[in-house]
């Protein structure tokens, strides 16, 4: 008698799928329609945020190392982390003259001006107080309650993820002349996928819309392009927890429970004329395969991948955000 091995059948993750010619597929103008897309969007902006920020990727403060500045809403920002488990944030300018902090130096943990040598550890010193700061061991919040103007919470809402430990997470930043709600008014638009992005999805299709607050997602039925034929078919969900914040994950197929997190945090203050908003992209990606531990054991090499595609696609979701922005600014935005 033999033993049993396994009585799970492997199953390839690639699948060969030719899809239709770019100008043969069905059109998605009429299941994409304006009053939708907006209603999301408002039911989006309602939610709270806490005054909650994503400045950057927990990667761009390194422990000991140099400070890093950020400008969110018009005010500067500077962080720095002076030992293990410990960040600091607070007025990216010096209360003496000034002076950019995000140019100083950390010395034993203490943020030291480059200009007149005036030290501070964190704690309100000379008219400088500390900015409510958070790591969520992908990205880093900071809560500024003057940008935010809502009511604080202790804590930023950091979506649900896969287990610490159990994916590859990277995080992806770029810079376009819109406001958030451009980048988010994109993000709930799904039907723009394989029209707008032929390279990267192949037969899309929204298989529910959004119901309102009690069951506010977009699902849909997707497969994502690896190279000629050869695509990975999945089922993911979008949602929108906050103003500033759109979460794509995967409920079914290849990679289920990965994410990939959206938030756009501005840059410019109300007034600006010219908006500027950072996209900044979480992506964590999991899968229940054996195989998957030599992709985290390879992550390092995987990461600038992975960067690299988002900003292909972000190339073009600017420019969809920037134009949307560009019309609304002068009225002429149709929806």
């Amino acid at each position: 008698m033999t033993d049993r091995v396994d009585d799970v059948r492997w199953t390839p993750p690639l699948r060969r799928r030719r899809g239709p010619r770019w100008a043969a597929q069905p059109p998605t103008w009429r299941q994409a329609r304006p009053a939708l897309i907006a209603d999301a969007l408002q039911r989006a902006s309602t939610r709270p945020s806490g005054n909650w920020f994503v400045v950057g990727a927990s990667r761009d403060v390194a422990l000991g190392g140099p400070p890093c500045g950020r400008t969110v809403g018009g005010v500067e920002v500077v962080l720095w982390r002076p030992a293990p488990g410990a960040l600091h944030a607070g007025p990216g300018a010096c209360p003496h003259l000034g002076a950019p902090l995000r140019d100083s130096r950390v010395v034993c943990g203490t943020l030291v001006c480059h200009w007149h040598g005036m030290a501070l550890d964190g704690s309100p010193f000379a008219g400088w107080s500390p900015y409510p700061v958070h790591d969520d061991g992908v990205l880093v919040w900071v809560r500024l309650d003057s940008v935010g103007g809502e009511e604080p919470s202790p804590r930023p809402p950091v979506p649900v993820r896969p287990a610490p430990g159990s994916g590859v997470e990277t995080v992806f930043t770029a810079v376009g002349r819109c406001e958030p709600q451009d980048v988010v008014a994109n993000r709930l638009d799904p039907w723009h996928g394989s029209w707008f992005h032929p390279y990267a999805f192949v037969d899309l299709t929204v298989v529910r819309e959004p119901r309102g607050d009690e069951d506010d997602a977009f699902v849909v039925d997707v497969s994502f392009r690896v190279a000629g034929r050869l695509v990975v078919p999945v089922r993911a969900e979008f949602t929108a927890p906050g103003p500033r914040t759109v979460v794509m994950r995967i409920t079914d197929g290849e990679g289920a429970t990965s994410v990939v997190e959206t938030h756009a945090t501005p840059l410019t203050g109300a007034v600006a004329g010219r908006p500027r908003t950072a996209v900044i992209e979480a992506i964590v990606a999991a899968s229940d395969r054996r195989g998957f531990a030599l992709a985290r054991a390879v992550a390092p090499v995987l990461r600038p991948l992975i960067r690299r595609t988002a900003g292909r696609l972000w190339r073009d979701d600017l420019a969809y955000a920037e134009r949307r922005w560009a019309l609304r600014s002068t009225g002429r935005f149709p929806g």
